[in-house]
């Protein structure tokens, strides 16, 4: 599965616009985020998506956990987002 990651600086239309893509060719992608920002602009980013692949006929869905990630050699929790078409 392909990981996205995102950061608080990322434009959520062309976050969206990934997460379209990845969906409609291989049915599922996982969005990582550190930070509150970042979740903020994923959370943006997911449901911009939700509308670009409605059409197709894909009801997107998100199963949000925790995952423990390394950055810069320091240890860091971050939100994964799972997508997958329900």
């Amino acid at each position: 599965m392909e990981i996205l990651k995102v950061s608080a600086n990322s434009q959520p239309k062309s976050v969206a616009g990934a997460i379209a893509a990845v969906v409609r060719e291989s049915g599922a992608v996982e969005v990582q985020a550190v930070g509150a920002g970042a979740v903020n602009q994923t959370v943006k980013s997911i449901a911009i998506a939700r509308g670009y692949v409605a059409p197709n006929g894909i009801d997107l869905i998100c199963i949000p956990s925790f995952a423990k990630i390394e950055i810069e050699g320091e240890e860091r929790t971050a939100i994964r987002f799972q997508l997958e078409n329900r």
